[in-house]
């Protein structure tokens, strides 16, 4: 047989393909199945998570009352009020004591403010959390914020609600996508039953947890959300937790202003970030064991603590009275610059605690005197100083967390105040833009780059999951026939007739059935025996994918079967193929994205702006 008539059928006798359950298929799409399984687990989480949140403040309360006050009481209380004078200093450092010793005897993952941990374990260790850390992690935090630490409770609250989540996955042996969801479902219930906030929680989880946009995702960790604040609105109503006055409606030069705003604070976040990451290199350059670090960076707060009481412990009263207005002047000013001197020496230790409360107390108070300066410099601008102050508030921490939205939407449903939403998605998209300008790594992904983890904080739509595998695949497959000698087609390829390059064929019988497919290196192995037909070299049922198939669907398939190139068969006749894929063309298929993002469509050939590479192999 020449090669003219090169894959031309040969009669032979009963077909020899495969029956439609022996041909190797891609994975069907995820059944909604798994997905009520997990909302259904997402809402078990959320509900010990805020127990665990109601507990944890009842522990920080208890342990407040004892170490400031001698009283036995689980009340939350500020320990603004004691009246320890000097010894107030000897406090927080018996906490950074008790502290330095857990982490080191029981988990060094106790270390840091929560959220970065969250990321780690699921970036680096498949959404892993060791369940030690879901008891060591609360009561640390517990004993450091109790003691004066100037955090807040949501940071450990939220690594424990993922914690929980992680070890129920691990529990129940799911995937560890799976297990990512209840990570991210634990932690944004911490954050709803910490502050009644279940929408900037599910933007929290999106935004710095999830790295995806999927309903499989989205909507465990929104009933997660939910559930927990049904959970916290049982134990303590459902006021918000920063009330304020009703404000008014921004005017044009109002709302100009607050954007000006949110570019200064957006520099503010970008300095503090640089500043904790500092003092967190300072102390890794001291001669001392880490445990005792905590310790003594709590002979600051403790320092701190005695000259502006107002510093220790949580501070949400802070938060409160400066959007309220009753904070105000130079107090505020005092408590501006010793919160962020006694928590940014604190965190920088390693000890455990929280960002969002310390952050929101410094935005907001920069916020609140700005605004209050603009109202006597500048009377025309019609500023409001407590939509400064709120504007302050979310805008740091869009700044120093790149978590936009979820800014946003806190400091709304933290004050219930529709007249804020303008200048809030104003004013915390410019402190974004700063900045994103400024500093590309967040105050939440700054060590985790340090560490050569690359942190994907965009998200789009896989290309390939756009493009059907027909617009790519080859439509004119150059096929064997079963029962071709093995030595014809040597012959065959040697000649560098057309279609001879390729690296895999098709092979199908005398009714062009699919048998399987052959390799190049299959038909030129020298040990065959000279009387080998192609069928003979055919091992395994073959792999193929559907004309209708995304090319994602086409390359998982390939990852899955180990192979790099995939017949194409129609639902309707699956036996038939019309095409052949590899995985150069699914290269090719950028072409296109390429050229849409590089302005270069002029320069591409008809085959490439289709999605193809020009005349790849196969």
């Amino acid at each position: 047989m020449g090669p003219a008539s090169y894959g031309s059928p040969v009669p032979v006798a009963p077909s020899l393909a495969a029956t439609v359950s022996e041909l190797r298929l891609p994975r069907p799409p995820e059944r909604n199945g798994r997905i009520l399984l997990l909302s259904g687990l997402a809402v078990v989480v959320a509900i010990l998570a805020a127990v665990a949140a109601r507990m944890l403040t009842a522990l920080i309360g208890l342990i407040t009352n004892l170490a400031f006050y001698g009283t036995w009481s689980a009340a939350f209380s500020s320990p603004a009020n004691n009246h320890l004078g000097a010894a107030v200093i000897v406090v927080p450092v018996i906490g950074g004591v008790i502290v330095g010793l857990m982490a080191r005897y029981g988990s060094s993952a106790i270390r840091g403010h929560g959220i970065p941990e969250a990321m780690e374990q699921i970036l680096l260790n498949q959404s892993r959390v060791a369940p030690r850390v879901t008891f060591l992690k609360p009561v640390s935090a517990a004993i450091a914020i109790g003691t004066g630490g100037p955090f807040g409770a949501e940071g450990p609250i939220i690594a424990t609600g993922g914690a929980l989540g992680s070890v129920i996955g691990q529990l129940l042996r799911t995937s560890a996508d799976e297990r990512k969801v209840l990570l991210a479902a634990g932690a944004a219930a911490g954050m709803a039953a910490t502050f009644g906030s279940p929408v900037s929680a599910v933007l929290l989880a999106v935004e710095l947890l999830l790295f995806e946009y999927r309903a499989r995702s989205l909507i465990p960790v929104s009933f997660a959300a939910a559930a927990a604040t049904v959970v916290r609105m049982a134990f303590v109503g459902s006021d918000p937790i920063f009330p304020m006055a009703a404000v008014a409606p921004p005017g044009g030069a109002a709302l100009a202003t607050y954007v000006a705003l949110g570019a200064v604070i957006g520099v503010a976040a970008v300095c503090i970030t640089r500043a904790l990451y500092a003092i967190e290199d300072g102390f890794e350059r001291l001669p001392i064991h880490w445990m005792w670090w905590p310790a003594l960076a709590a002979v600051v707060v403790g320092l701190v603590g005695w000259v502006a009481p107002r510093t220790l412990g949580v501070g949400y009263v802070n938060i409160e009275q400066t959007l309220a207005g009753s904070l105000a002047g130079r107090a505020l000013l005092a408590l501006v610059v010793f919160k962020f001197l006694s928590w940014v020496i604190a965190l920088g230790s390693g000890t455990s605690g929280g960002t969002l409360a310390p952050l929101f107390t410094i935005g907001g108070g920069l916020g609140a005197l700005i605004g209050a300066w603009l109202q006597r410099a500048a009377p025309f601008l019609h500023v409001d100083a407590h939509i400064a102050a709120l504007v302050g508030m979310a805008a740091i921490f869009a700044g120093a967390s790149h978590a936009l939205l979820a800014s946003v939407i806190f400091a709304f449903e933290t004050t219930r105040q529709p007249m804020g939403l303008l200048p809030l998605l104003a004013g915390c998209s410019a402190a974004y833009l700063v900045s994103l300008r400024l500093m590309p790594h967040s105050i939440m992904t700054e060590k985790l780059a340090r560490r050569g983890t690359r942190i994907q904080s965009e998200y789009q739509a896989d290309y390939l999951s756009q493009i059907l595998v027909r617009d790519i695949a080859s439509s004119e497959p150059v096929v064997l026939q079963a029962t071709d000698a093995v030595e014809d087609v040597r012959d065959w390829i040697v000649s560098r007739a057309p279609g001879s390059s390729h690296q895999g064929y098709p092979v199908v019988d005398a009714q062009h059935a699919l048998v399987g497919v052959v390799t190049r290196r299959d038909l030129l192995d020298l040990e065959l025996p000279v009387t080998s037909l192609v069928r003979d070299l055919i091992t395994r049922p073959p792999v193929v994918i559907y004309d209708d198939n995304s090319a994602r669907d086409a390359a998982d398939h390939m990852v899955r079967e180990e192979v790099g190139r995939l017949p194409v068969v129609t639902r309707k006749s699956p036996h038939q193929v019309v095409g052949m894929v590899s995985r150069s063309d699914l290269l090719g298929a950028h072409a296109r994205r390429l050229a849409a993002h590089d302005d270069v469509e002029r320069h591409l050939s008809p085959q490439q702006m289709r999605g193809a590479a020009p005349s790849p192999p196969s």
